[in-house]
């Protein structure tokens, strides 16, 4: 009986394989409530904290049931590998620790191609760690990129695997829940980095958009119009792929709609908004929405990507779509509001290129699942708090 490692890509596979695994994280209760493994289908997970195998080593062992792989998950990884030591110790027999901790279940991401044609191909890549998604499109040897996360590597690999050349990259808006790669992807292929008018006044060094501007590879290929929608964020852009595909950013999600309070400007964030879905409600249903975060897994398709037509996304959505009055729109974003992290404008300012953190303070910044979306899990959560 010996003690190995894995990663978090074979942990995904696990869960995504409904593998017969226990998950057994070791953190603090306060880390594994604010972030923790979830996956696309229910799986068992306990948390016994490394300290209680420390001090209280006999009664925390008793509590991992014996028979079944275990898991184990930590922050950086030396608090998985004493715990699973002991466990071996004990006659666990195959028992494995999380490579570099929960921050590379955080930084994971999953690649999901959503069309793959003779002109091009358009994938998705899920970050299960935050419940965002990302992607690319690929025509003729060129790649361009939507959103793309601070695992920057995964990128440039993906594009080398496809014999791509990075030619462009766009964010839909100045992200706050997570810290963008854009910016580096840029610096280090020389690609052009596009975003609106929320990176005014910054050092993103990107360049600017117009509403209705066309974007396309060297030698044929879809097309990529952009729009201007904002409320999210003032400078809040969608994607239009070939007439086909619509990625909307933190716009128009399947399960609801972007919050505009995060800026600190409801009401004037929330009008905006109220024209932007107005305007984007005339689009073509037949559009399928590609979204920058999903809620749960519920969202995703029987192949696991996070994708529906747009006339579907407003019937779910009839709550919000249906509402006439601006007046309404704006009490109804209110009531579905909630406080946002802290982290949020750190975040900012980094992806403004305002403020550069180390490595660990990005990694702090950077954990955890977003809370972009206005919904009524926030009511719920307010009522709760009330009574």
């Amino acid at each position: 009986m010996t003690l190995s490692a894995y990663e978090a890509k074979d942990l995904f596979q696990w869960l995504t394989d409904k593998e017969d695994i226990l998950v057994l994280d070791v953190r603090n209760d306060k880390d594994f409530g604010r972030f923790k493994v979830e996956a696309p289908y229910s799986f068992d997970m306990i948390n016994i904290s490394y300290y209680d195998f420390m001090e209280i080593e006999e009664e925390s062992v008793a509590k991992v049931p014996k028979g079944r792989p275990i898991r184990i998950v930590c922050a950086k990884e030396g608090s998985a590998k004493y715990v699973g030591e002991i466990l071996v110790k004990h006659g666990f027999e195959d028992v494995r620790y999380l490579t570099g901790g929960i921050k590379t279940w955080g930084n994971l991401l999953v690649a999901k191609t959503v069309h793959d044609g003779d002109n091009y191909s358009l994938y998705q890549f899920i970050r299960p760690g935050k419940a965002s998604c990302s992607y690319g499109l690929c025509s003729n040897g060129e790649m361009m990129l939507f959103d793309p996360s601070r695992n920057v590597e995964f990128y440039l690999d993906f594009a080398k695997k496809k014999n791509c050349s990075i030619i462009k990259t766009f964010e839909t808006h100045l992200q706050a829940d997570y810290i963008a790669g854009s910016r580096q992807i840029a610096e280090e292929t020389g690609a052009d980095f596009f975003g609106g008018i929320d990176f005014e006044g910054t050092q993103a060094g990107n360049k600017s958009v117009t509403d209705n501007e066309i974007h396309s590879f060297s030698n044929g290929g879809p097309d990529v119009k952009v729009l201007f929608t904002p409320g999210h964020t003032p400078g809040s852009l969608t994607f239009i792929i070939d007439n086909t595909y619509m990625i909307s950013g933190d716009t128009v999600l399947i399960q609801s709609i972007g919050r505009p309070d995060l800026g600190g400007q409801v009401d004037q964030w929330a009008v905006l908004l109220f024209n932007t879905i107005k305007k984007v409600a005339k689009l073509d249903e037949s559009l399928i929405v590609l979204p920058g975060h999903y809620m749960d897994w519920s969202e995703a398709d029987t192949n696991l990507i996070f994708c529906m037509p747009f006339g579907e996304v407003k019937k779910r959505n009839a709550e919000v779509f249906s509402i006439t009055e601006e007046k309404d729109f704006i009490e109804y974003i209110k009531g579905n509001m909630r406080d946002q992290p802290p982290e949020y404008a750190l975040i900012r300012l980094a992806n403004g290129n305002m403020e550069q953190y180390d490595i660990d303070k990005q990694e702090e910044l950077d954990l955890g699942k977003n809370e972009c979306a206005a919904t009524a899990y926030a009511k719920a959560q307010n009522k709760q708090k009330e009574s």
